[in-house]
């Protein structure tokens, strides 16, 4: 019963990804806009981001997604695709892989995560990526993002915290963000804690929402 209810909301267009597409869509970006998709995985959201012909920025650590996601956007030249996750510091760290990704390592490889303690990752399975300060990424572009969505497997309280202590949560006009709390115990209260101090800040253009 419960795969025919998916299906059906597979059908109808109900699904949590139809609805981020329709958000996307509804912002209508156009050419000169910047848009930066942290967490991209093989592109859906970035293909949804580059309609308009928007410039996007499509972050995406893990090697397997990243060669599908290479490859989808090879001729599109406003789309510019970074082998790196994103944090509040640049350096390199352990991406650690889902723990049945030798059966299919694209289709699992939206649950790696930066993160050891998350449920769904092998601890003795990682690459070593890059990481880049997204706050330095954005204040190099000059220039205020349209649409900034982060989805980057339990690391976006973290981010976001620095986001907010150094004053950028201007930087970006929208940003949507899916929180993990629910999948990872220890981002329960630190996560709490963020929508307090984004709804004391007043920041109503963060969605801590997204799927």
């Amino acid at each position: 019963m419960k795969n025919f209810f998916e299906y059906l909301r597979w059908v109808l267009d109900l699904t949590p990804e139809a609805r981020c597409r329709r958000i996307l869509r509804r912002i209508r970006l156009r050419p000169g806009d910047i848009a930066i998709d942290c967490g991209a995985n093989v592109g859906d959201m970035t293909m949804i981001l580059a309609e308009g012909g928007a410039d996007v920025h499509a972050f995406e650590p893990n090697p397997y997604a990243f060669e599908v996601l290479r490859k989808r956007f090879a001729d599109a030249p406003h789309v510019t695709c970074h082998n790196a996750a994103v944090g509040s510091t640049s350096g390199r760290m352990a991406l650690y892989l889902h723990k049945d990704s030798h059966e299919n390592e694209v289709s699992l490889s939206n649950g790696s995560s930066l993160l050891r303690d998350k449920p769904n990752v092998s601890p003795e399975r990682s690459i070593e990526v890059e990481v880049v300060d997204l706050v330095k990424f954005l204040k190099g572009l000059g220039k205020p993002v349209r649409v900034l969505k982060i989805d980057i497997e339990g690391s976006e309280v973290e981010l976001m915290e620095h986001f907010i202590d150094e004053g950028c949560l201007p930087l970006a006009q929208k940003i949507f963000v899916e929180v993990h709390d629910a999948k990872i115990p220890s981002l329960v209260e630190p996560t709490a804690r963020l929508r307090e101090r984004l709804a004391k800040d007043g920041a109503s253009h963060v969605s801590l929402d997204w799927v």
